[in-house]
Protein backbone atom coordinates (compact mmCIF):
# COMPACT_ATOMS: atom_id res chain seq x y z
CA UNK A 1 0.00 0.00 0.00
CA UNK A 2 1.66 3.43 -1.03
CA UNK A 3 1.51 5.85 1.87
CA UNK A 4 3.49 7.97 3.83
CA UNK A 5 4.75 7.58 7.02
CA UNK A 6 6.93 9.82 9.15
CA UNK A 7 8.14 10.04 13.07
CA UNK A 8 9.41 12.92 15.19
CA UNK A 9 10.12 13.67 18.52
CA UNK A 10 7.73 14.97 20.74
CA UNK A 11 10.40 17.34 22.60
CA UNK A 12 11.78 17.55 26.27
CA UNK A 13 8.94 18.17 28.12
CA UNK A 14 7.40 14.94 27.19
CA UNK A 15 9.94 12.64 25.77
CA UNK A 16 10.15 10.63 28.64
CA UNK A 17 6.29 9.41 28.53
CA UNK A 18 6.02 9.57 24.71
CA UNK A 19 8.16 7.70 22.08
CA UNK A 20 7.04 9.64 18.90
CA UNK A 21 4.60 12.19 17.64
CA UNK A 22 3.70 10.17 13.90
CA UNK A 23 1.90 11.15 10.53
CA UNK A 24 0.48 9.02 7.94
CA UNK A 25 -0.49 10.21 4.69
CA UNK A 26 -2.41 7.37 2.45
CA UNK A 27 -2.13 7.83 -1.41
CA UNK A 28 -3.73 4.83 -2.28
CA UNK A 29 -6.34 2.58 -1.17
CA UNK A 30 -5.71 -0.27 1.02
CA UNK A 31 -4.74 -2.74 4.19
CA UNK A 32 -2.35 -2.12 6.76
CA UNK A 33 -1.45 -4.54 9.19
CA UNK A 34 -0.95 -2.98 12.97
CA UNK A 35 1.53 -4.93 14.94
CA UNK A 36 1.88 -5.47 18.69
CA UNK A 37 4.33 -2.68 20.18
CA UNK A 38 3.60 -3.01 23.64
CA UNK A 39 2.38 0.81 23.10
CA UNK A 40 -0.52 2.87 23.37
CA UNK A 41 -1.34 5.31 20.83
CA UNK A 42 -3.72 8.49 20.39
CA UNK A 43 -5.15 8.76 17.08
CA UNK A 44 -6.41 11.61 15.01
CA UNK A 45 -8.27 9.86 11.93
CA UNK A 46 -11.18 9.33 9.17
CA UNK A 47 -12.90 7.59 12.02
CA UNK A 48 -12.26 10.68 14.91
CA UNK A 49 -10.05 10.95 17.47
CA UNK A 50 -9.10 7.53 19.26
CA UNK A 51 -7.28 5.62 21.49
CA UNK A 52 -5.37 2.85 20.36
CA UNK A 53 -5.12 0.09 23.40
CA UNK A 54 -1.94 -2.42 23.89
CA UNK A 55 -2.65 -5.03 21.23
CA UNK A 56 -2.31 -8.75 21.88
CA UNK A 57 -2.19 -9.59 17.72
CA UNK A 58 -2.51 -8.21 14.33
CA UNK A 59 -5.28 -5.62 13.73
CA UNK A 60 -5.95 -4.69 9.76
CA UNK A 61 -6.62 -1.35 9.36
CA UNK A 62 -8.70 -0.13 5.93
CA UNK A 63 -7.29 2.43 4.62
CA UNK A 64 -8.63 5.21 1.68
CA UNK A 65 -6.82 7.28 -1.11
CA UNK A 66 -6.50 10.63 1.06
CA UNK A 67 -6.52 9.65 4.20
CA UNK A 68 -4.83 11.55 7.13
CA UNK A 69 -3.81 10.12 10.15
CA UNK A 70 -1.80 11.51 13.54
CA UNK A 71 -0.70 10.18 16.22
CA UNK A 72 0.91 10.32 19.46
CA UNK A 73 2.65 7.39 20.86
CA UNK A 74 3.43 6.65 24.45
CA UNK A 75 6.44 4.74 25.74
CA UNK A 76 5.88 0.95 27.03
CA UNK A 77 4.47 1.33 30.29
CA UNK A 78 4.38 5.01 30.52
CA UNK A 79 0.50 5.79 29.95
CA UNK A 80 0.05 6.07 33.72
CA UNK A 81 -3.06 7.97 34.88
CA UNK A 82 -3.67 9.75 31.73
CA UNK A 83 -6.69 8.10 30.61
CA UNK A 84 -8.34 7.27 33.83
CA UNK A 85 -8.12 3.11 33.62
CA UNK A 86 -5.15 0.75 33.66
CA UNK A 87 -3.71 -0.10 30.62
CA UNK A 88 -5.35 -3.77 31.10
CA UNK A 89 -8.88 -2.25 30.27
CA UNK A 90 -7.63 -0.77 26.93
CA UNK A 91 -6.46 -4.31 25.70
CA UNK A 92 -7.05 -4.77 21.85
CA UNK A 93 -9.62 -2.16 22.17
CA UNK A 94 -10.11 1.33 20.07
CA UNK A 95 -11.84 3.70 22.18
CA UNK A 96 -13.20 7.35 21.48
CA UNK A 97 -11.60 10.40 23.22
CA UNK A 98 -14.93 10.97 24.12
CA UNK A 99 -15.49 8.24 25.90
CA UNK A 100 -11.89 8.60 27.80
CA UNK A 101 -12.58 12.51 28.63
CA UNK A 102 -10.52 13.68 26.21
CA UNK A 103 -10.99 16.29 23.87
CA UNK A 104 -10.84 15.80 20.04
CA UNK A 105 -8.37 19.14 20.02
CA UNK A 106 -5.94 18.19 22.05
CA UNK A 107 -2.96 19.88 21.89
CA UNK A 108 0.59 18.93 23.07
CA UNK A 109 0.68 21.83 25.18
CA UNK A 110 -2.68 20.58 26.85
CA UNK A 111 -1.65 17.00 26.97
CA UNK A 112 1.50 17.93 28.87
CA UNK A 113 -0.66 19.41 31.73
CA UNK A 114 -2.64 16.53 32.32
CA UNK A 115 0.39 14.35 32.19
CA UNK A 116 1.69 16.74 34.93
CA UNK A 117 -1.58 16.44 37.08
CA UNK A 118 -2.18 12.14 36.48
CA UNK A 119 -0.60 9.57 38.33
CA UNK A 120 2.97 9.22 37.19
CA UNK A 121 3.72 5.47 35.31
CA UNK A 122 4.67 2.66 37.62
CA UNK A 123 8.71 3.46 38.47
CA UNK A 124 9.31 -0.30 38.09
CA UNK A 125 7.99 -0.28 34.64
CA UNK A 126 11.13 0.20 32.29
CA UNK A 127 13.06 -2.61 34.01
CA UNK A 128 10.45 -5.21 33.95
CA UNK A 129 10.31 -4.31 29.99
CA UNK A 130 14.05 -4.19 30.01
CA UNK A 131 14.83 -7.36 32.04
CA UNK A 132 12.45 -9.59 30.10
CA UNK A 133 13.35 -8.37 26.90
CA UNK A 134 16.79 -9.32 27.79
CA UNK A 135 15.89 -12.59 27.75
CA UNK A 136 15.12 -12.81 32.01
CA UNK A 137 12.49 -15.69 32.97
CA UNK A 138 9.05 -13.88 34.34
CA UNK A 139 10.40 -15.94 37.79
CA UNK A 140 14.04 -14.41 37.72
CA UNK A 141 12.33 -10.75 36.88
CA UNK A 142 9.98 -11.05 40.08
CA UNK A 143 12.82 -11.85 42.64
CA UNK A 144 15.07 -9.41 41.09
CA UNK A 145 12.57 -7.13 41.97
CA UNK A 146 11.57 -8.22 45.13
CA UNK A 147 8.30 -8.78 44.15
CA UNK A 148 6.02 -12.30 44.01
CA UNK A 149 4.82 -13.64 40.80
CA UNK A 150 1.56 -12.72 41.19
CA UNK A 151 2.59 -9.29 42.17
CA UNK A 152 4.65 -8.49 38.95
CA UNK A 153 1.30 -10.44 36.96
CA UNK A 154 -0.67 -7.35 38.57
CA UNK A 155 1.85 -5.02 37.96
CA UNK A 156 2.75 -5.62 34.32
CA UNK A 157 -1.21 -5.79 33.25
CA UNK A 158 -1.95 -2.27 34.99
CA UNK A 159 0.78 -0.89 33.19
CA UNK A 160 1.30 -2.16 29.82
CA UNK A 161 -1.95 -4.11 29.17
CA UNK A 162 -0.11 -7.29 29.30
CA UNK A 163 1.06 -10.60 31.60
CA UNK A 164 4.78 -10.69 31.60
CA UNK A 165 4.61 -13.55 29.75
CA UNK A 166 2.70 -12.02 26.66
CA UNK A 167 4.88 -8.63 27.40
CA UNK A 168 8.23 -10.84 26.85
CA UNK A 169 6.52 -12.19 23.46
CA UNK A 170 6.12 -8.61 22.51
CA UNK A 171 8.74 -7.21 23.31
CA UNK A 172 11.32 -10.16 21.83
CA UNK A 173 9.23 -9.68 18.73
CA UNK A 174 9.76 -5.87 18.60
CA UNK A 175 13.86 -6.55 18.51
CA UNK A 176 13.74 -9.36 16.20
CA UNK A 177 11.45 -6.74 14.06
CA UNK A 178 14.35 -4.17 14.27
CA UNK A 179 17.16 -6.61 13.95
CA UNK A 180 15.88 -8.31 11.13
CA UNK A 181 14.83 -4.96 9.28
CA UNK A 182 18.53 -3.40 9.74
CA UNK A 183 19.87 -6.38 7.84
CA UNK A 184 20.85 -9.05 10.20
CA UNK A 185 20.50 -13.08 9.06
CA UNK A 186 16.97 -14.33 10.42
CA UNK A 187 19.22 -17.20 12.08
CA UNK A 188 21.30 -14.20 13.74
CA UNK A 189 18.02 -12.36 14.68
CA UNK A 190 16.49 -15.60 16.24
CA UNK A 191 19.65 -16.19 18.33
CA UNK A 192 20.19 -12.45 19.44
CA UNK A 193 16.37 -12.30 20.21
CA UNK A 194 15.90 -15.14 22.67
CA UNK A 195 14.28 -17.89 20.37
CA UNK A 196 14.99 -21.40 20.81
CA UNK A 197 15.95 -21.34 17.12
CA UNK A 198 14.42 -19.52 13.85
CA UNK A 199 11.90 -22.11 13.12
CA UNK A 200 10.59 -20.57 16.50
CA UNK A 201 10.75 -16.76 15.94
CA UNK A 202 9.11 -18.21 12.21
CA UNK A 203 6.02 -19.27 14.13
CA UNK A 204 6.29 -16.21 16.82
CA UNK A 205 6.23 -13.53 14.17
CA UNK A 206 3.26 -15.66 12.30
CA UNK A 207 1.39 -15.51 15.30
CA UNK A 208 1.47 -11.87 16.78
CA UNK A 209 1.70 -10.39 13.15
CA UNK A 210 -0.28 -12.88 11.09
CA UNK A 211 2.72 -12.42 7.92
CA UNK A 212 5.99 -14.22 7.75
CA UNK A 213 8.48 -12.22 8.56
CA UNK A 214 9.16 -11.25 4.63
CA UNK A 215 5.84 -9.74 4.33
CA UNK A 216 6.49 -7.26 7.58
CA UNK A 217 10.36 -6.07 5.77
CA UNK A 218 8.83 -5.71 2.56
CA UNK A 219 6.27 -3.32 4.46
CA UNK A 220 8.46 -1.01 6.22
Amino acid sequence: MDSMYAEWSPGASLADRVACLWKQDCAEEGTQIVVPDACVDLIWGPEGPHVAGPDTGPVPVRMRAGDVYRGIRFRPGALGGLLGVPAGELRDERVSFADLGLPADLTLEALAERLRKSATPDPAAPAIAAALRSGSSVREVARDLGLSERHLHRRAVAAFGYSPKTLQRIVRFQRALSLARSGVPLATVAAESGYTDQAHLSHEVKRLSGVPMSGLLVAA
